[in-house]
């Protein structure tokens, strides 16, 4: 089989998004990214601010309640199989918003050579209560809702072959994110809670339900991270995947990063990832790179 056609263009609202992005800081009447170094996260796999396998409760960019901010992200996965690389933009409103678009190509030439599948993720985050970094109660988490829209490109190519029910979902979640000080040997962390109603199969690039399972699953991840200097972030995530497809068992997500923050709107994060069984090759261990650009 040669290359398969990866599927139609983004939907209207991707190009709206982007436009939005573009345009809001230029006449928001104020200068954006006033927020303190590292509150815009960086940018998960799907595209909302958070670590790389999950959302955070941290809206992007670095703008303040008064102000409009935004980021940027390519990143890159690479695994004994397979590669994944994603690019996007979010846009953070007054610090309580988030509007983010991003796409997402998958090599699976170790199944199928040529094969090429894709994803567009367009993410919703709402900021609920609390604050990550300063609150008068200092257990009290930042807390957000989030849904995103997942559309598989080539529902029809692969996914609804080996057994996939639908090429479209959304998913919702509740993130809950902390930053303690001096929480160990004098060194500040940071903790986040997501938990995700999802039924998608690989991260929704092979679509969503199958044979095994139509329902949702309440699924956790968990993110730890400690700065070890002031623009180094050492840490690691935990995600839960259902596994609703009986030709392709799937396994938990796991990664352990180092984030570099050399200027305050630029972060370069590097990643050693276990993602176990990808459509039936155990083992898909490998690296994660990522670049952000914030304002």
């Amino acid at each position: 089989m040669g290359v398969v056609r990866q599927g139609a263009r983004a939907p209207w609202i991707a190009a709206l998004l982007c436009s939005v992005i573009a345009i809001l800081p230029a006449h928001a009447g104020v200068r954006a990214g006033d927020r303190l170094a590292w509150t815009g996260a960086i940018t998960q796999v799907e595209g909302s601010a958070g670590g790389g396998l999950s959302p955070w409760a941290l809206i992007a960019g670095l703008g303040t309640s008064d102000q409009i901010g935004a980021s940027a992200h390519v990143s890159y996965v690479s695994t004994s199989d397979f590669e994944l690389r994603s690019a996007g933009l979010a846009a953070g409103i007054h610090d309580r918003v988030e509007l983010s678009f991003t796409r997402q190509r998958f090599d699976a030439g170790s199944v199928i050579p040529g094969l090429t599948l894709g994803q567009d993720v367009l993410g919703l985050k709402l900021r609920l209560a609390g604050d990550a970094v300063f609150a008068p109660d200092h257990w009290w988490p930042q807390l957000a809702v989030g849904a995103q829209y997942k559309r598989t490109l080539d529902f029809d190519v692969i996914p609804k072959a080996v057994g996939a029910n639908h090429g479209q979902d959304v998913e919702l979640y509740l993130a809950a994110t902390k930053v303690y000080f001096a929480a160990i040997a004098g060194r500040n962390a940071i903790v986040n809670l997501t938990l995700r109603r999802t039924r998608a199969n690989q991260f929704g690039l092979l679509g969503f339900g199958g044979d095994q399972r139509d329902s949702f699953s309440l699924a956790p991840e968990l993110s730890a991270a400690l700065w070890v200097r002031d623009s180094w972030l050492v840490g690691g995530e935990y995600r839960y995947k259902p596994s609703d497809l009986g030709a392709f068992r799937e396994d938990k997500a796991l990664d352990a990063f180092v984030a570099w923050n050399p200027l305050k709107p630029f972060t370069v994060t590097l990643a050693y990832v276990d993602l176990g069984r990808i459509a039936g090759k155990p083992d898909q261990r490998g690296y994660y790179l990522s670049l952000w650009l914030g304002m």
